[in-house]
This record gives C-alpha cells, sequence and structure tokens, in this order.
C-alpha cells in the first residue's frame, strides 16, 4: 500500500463482487466483516482520491 501511495495519491480498485461494493457503501450492514472492512476504510483514507467500482 505505502508503495501505491508514493506513485499516485488516487486509486480505483475494481472488482467483481457486488456484495463488496455494498459492504464498503454501508459497512453497518456487514457486522461480520468488521475487520476486511476496516482494512478497506484505512484505503480509503490514505488516498485521497479512492474509488471502489464493480467491473460485470
Amino acid at each position: 500500500m505505502e508503495n501505491m501511495f508514493q506513485h499516485s495519491p488516487c486509486q480505483n480498485f475494481r472488482t467483481d463482487c457486488k456484495k463488496l461494493i455494498a459492504m464498503v457503501k454501508e459497512p453497518q450492514k456487514w457486522p461480520s466483516f468488521a475487520t476486511e472492512l476496516e482494512k478497506i476504510e484505512t484505503l480509503q483514507i490514505c488516498f485521497p482520491d479512492f474509488k471502489i467500482t464493480n467491473v460485470p
């Protein structure tokens, strides 16, 4: 992650998992994934222009 930040403060992560997108948008609805969602929240804080998008 630190290596990515050195190259660009903007990161766009893509996934084909619609549930992951839902978890990131509404983490309170997914309490069993709290630990994993904390890691994603850290990414959002570290990268000012953080995006996670769905790839069909």
